[in-house]
């Protein structure tokens, strides 16, 4: 057993969700990573990989058991998101989604919205979490999207961007300003918005570097009518639940991240343990050792953080917004990292497209820039440290 299976090995899972971990690993390996390359050469949205994840309702994992869900630990989420990561960056993205677009509802919705609206997640469906726009990114206080009180309704008008599931989602929690509320911060509400909602269209699917069947939308909303029984809190509530969900999401996005980065570690370790030079493994040189070393110590430290964070979370804790940015930025700076040392360590053929590395490459960059720019997490735990 290598340092990275007896760091794996000390997880904090009960039987069950080892179980369940252990399923999981067994899918990704035989069904959904021999699709991969096909997705991402076609750009295919990977609609039996979806299948296969609700054969294990996996969906379930994270919803309360009386809204249709069989709950286990945010540890043994994060588990499954890297094993499916590390299998298709994609299709982890995909499935990670549906948590980050559905824990505010579980966190923040009332008795009648989690009744009518979790089951159909429970059950299989897809979530997705619109916020950006295109002239509001890592800064949400700049979106233009508006919320107009009708009666019994809410008026939606405006667009988004770069939002993942946006063609294929059931549900989405979408972020908006109240018409009538004054400020920037304080006008930002948030709704669930449902398939088919008349006036919302997808305007266009992007054509990416990475993470290519992985669906990301701009939609446009054109006088959408919701129940105001969609709404989520209060009007002017859209702040607070945006950061509390996003300090769940972004260890989520730590963990896609690290399934990439375990997945180029482990292909070049193959690689260079196959391929020999001079007659000698290319593991046998001392400068591919330093390499390796690098690669494998900080992995088992950015690991080492996620888990932590993980059982702080299932301890009960909320203040862990800083944490989450420290895991996100490090881990998905590793990622990029490892991917491109992969590619390196197997020389021309790591350029090819025959080998995975030179897909992860491409899939490990986004996660520097989603949930927020690892420029931005720098900022937000630089200026912490500023004296009041």
């Amino acid at each position: 057993m290598n340092l990275l299976e007896r760091l794996d090995a000390r997880v904090a899972l009960d039987n069950e969700e080892r179980m369940l971990l252990d399923s999981v690993r067994a899918m990704a390996r035989d069904e959904i990573a021999p699709r991969a390359e096909h997705h991402d050469r076609t750009g295919e949205f990977p609609w039996k990989n979806v299948e296969a994840i609700n054969t294990l309702g996996l969906n379930a994992m994270f919803i309360p058991e009386a809204y249709g869900g069989a709950p286990m630990s945010y540890a043994a989420y994060l588990s499954c998101v890297r094993e499916v990561s590390k299998a298709c960056a994609s299709t982890g993205i995909i499935w990670a989604t549906n948590y980050h677009a559905m824990k505010p509802l579980i966190d923040w919705g009332n008795e009648e919205q989690k009744q009518r609206l979790l089951p159909r997640i429970a059950e299989g469906g897809l979530g997705a979490l619109a916020i950006t726009e295109p002239g509001a990114g890592s800064d949400a206080t700049g979106m233009r999207t508006t919320f107009r009180e009708d009666g019994d309704h809410i008026v939606i008008n405006g667009g988004k961007t770069f939002i993942t599931n946006g063609d294929v989602a059931d549900l989405y929690l979408l972020f908006g300003k109240w018409e009538g509320i004054a400020g920037a911060k304080e006008s930002i509400s948030v709704l669930i918005l449902e398939k088919g909602t008349p006036g919302l269209s997808v305007v266009r699917l992007e054509d990416k570097m990475g993470t290519r069947a992985s669906s990301t939308a701009s939609l446009s909303f054109d006088n959408c009518r919701v129940p105001r029984a969609n709404l989520l809190g209060q009007p002017g509530d859209g702040l607070k639940i945006l950061f509390a969900s996003l300090n769940k999401s972004r260890p989520s996005v730590a963990a896609h991240a690290l399934g990439i980065a375990r997945a180029g570690f482990e292909d070049a370790v193959a690689y260079i343990n196959e391929r020999r030079q001079s007659g000698k493994k290319i593991l046998e040189f001392q400068g591919i050792q330093f390499m390796v070393a690098d690669m494998a110590s900080e992995l088992a430290l950015v690991e080492g953080w996620l888990w932590q964070l993980a059982s702080w979370v299932d301890a009960g804790a909320t203040d862990f917004g800083q944490e989450a940015s420290i895991l996100k930025m490090r881990a998905s700076d590793l990622a990029m990292r490892i991917a491109t040392d992969a590619v390196q360590l197997l020389g021309g053929y790591g350029y090819c497209k025959d080998y995975r590395v030179e897909r992860l490459m491409r899939d490990a960059k986004i996660t520097q820039i989603w949930e927020g720019t690892n420029q931005v997490h720098r900022q937000l735990v630089g200026r912490s440290f500023l004296l009041k």
